[in-house]
Formats: structure tokens, sequence, C-alpha cells
């Protein structure tokens, strides 16, 4: 039996992290390293990061780094508007139906234009940066903390396009059963939250 890495390294990951709404966990203390391990650790971010990076690879050529890009801009703003105090309804909702919408792209290999894809991640990184933005004000060092953050999301992202790339030329259909996990996952978290 031939051992395929990539979905090892994906379960792993999914394994090593915790149910969601890990938003708002007292982060007194937390800096950079915190920042840094955050992301790993929630099974919302980290799926919807994992599936971003996925399916930029399955879209391939600009998206491949225009999606995640967007995602990191945005989430940036939406951790700005939370530390000003702007208010966004249904936060958590916001972060499940991304898992899930993330999942269900990935399962599809959806097709959209280069606007219409980095508009929709866009708009579930408003969620995703509102969460852990209200941490911020938390955090012995809110900027350490928050750059540790981005650059985690940003590997997250690049290890969906390596882990997206990778199962693309699989005879097997990993790429697809991995967005359906993920998509899953979402249900499971709209439920949960």
């Amino acid at each position: 039996m031939r051992i395929h890495y990539p979905a090892l390294l994906a379960s792993l990951l999914a394994v090593l992290s915790t149910p969601a709404s890990a938003h708002l966990l007292g982060m007194h203390g937390a800096g950079f390293e915190q920042g840094v391990t955050h992301p790993f650790t929630g099974l919302d971010h980290l799926l919807a990061m994992l599936a971003v990076g996925m399916w930029a690879a399955q879209q391939g050529g600009r998206a491949l780094w225009s999606i995640p890009l967007a995602f990191v801009a945005m989430m940036t703003l939406g951790g700005t508007l939370a530390l000003t105090g702007m208010q966004l309804p249904m936060v958590e909702t916001g972060i499940a139906t991304s898992v899930l919408v993330l999942g269900l792209l990935v399962t599809f290999s959806a097709r959209l234009p280069l606007a219409a894809g980095a508009t929709l991640v866009g708009i579930f990184a408003l969620f995703h940066g509102h969460a852990h933005g209200t941490e911020l004000p938390l955090a012995a060092s809110p900027v350490a903390y928050a750059l540790g953050f981005v650059l985690a999301t940003a590997v997250l992202h690049g290890i969906g396009i390596a882990l997206g790339k990778y199962m693309k030329d699989s005879a097997l259909p990993w790429l697809q059963m991995s967005g359906a996990a993920v998509a899953a996952t979402g249900v499971w978290l709209m439920y949960s939250t």
C-alpha cells in the first residue's frame, strides 16, 4: 500500500487542531509565537486556509497568488475593523459557512472569474479577521500577535496550494475527497456554533 503523504499531512493537521469557536480564548500574554500557532490549532481556520490554497491551485494562473492574497488582505481588514469596535453580525456563522463553501468549491473544482473568486474569499476573510481581531486587545503584543497570525495564514495557504497541486495530478480524486471532507466539517461547524 502506497502512503499518500499530502493526505496524511492534512489529516494530521486536522487531528491536532481544535473545533471552531476558538476565538476570544483570553490571549493575555500572547505575542508572535501565539499568533503563529493559533491558526494551526483552530479547525475552522485551518481547514478554510487549506481549502483556499487548494482551490487556488485548481484555478491556476493568476488565481494561484491572487486568491490567497485577497484572503490575507481582507482578513487583515476584518481584524482592523474589530479593533475599531465595528461590529460584524454572525461572525461564527460566517466562518462556518466559509468552511462549507470553500470545501464545496474544491469538491466541484468550481471555476469562477478571478474577481468573483477573490471577492468571495475576501468576504469570508472578513469574518475570520474580525473574529481574531477581537483577540488582539487582549494580547500582550497585539502587533506581534497579528504578524504571526498573518504569517501562519499565508503558510497554510501555501500548504494548501502544494497539496492541491500534488493531489490534482493523482489518479485518485484526493482533491475532491479532501474538499468534501472540508465541506462536511463546515456543516458540522454550522450546527455546533
